[in-house]
């Protein structure tokens, strides 16, 4: 399975946000754990839903996300 296949986009769920596996779990609420420094193993334990695939998820959607927009901005 390709880590992108992970992320699940449902229009009525979480406002159509990018989600981990059709969960309630955004894309953007495991980066904000990142970001404030919660290491993978506290991420996996406060979310027991979670699986250490889904964290390397995000963070492709992340990277994938931002080299979409670095190919469309002007130089």
């Amino acid at each position: 399975m390709d880590l992108l296949d992970r992320i699940t986009l449902e229009p009525g769920k979480r406002g159509g946000k990018p989600c981990i596996r059709g969960l309630r779990i955004t894309v953007h609420d495991v980066l904000e754990y990142l970001a404030a420094g919660m290491t993978e193993a506290e991420i996996l334990r406060d979310l027991p839903d979670l699986e250490r695939e889904d964290i390397r998820a995000a963070l492709a959607f992340a990277a994938e996300r931002e080299r979409r927009l670095d190919s469309i901005s002007p130089g």
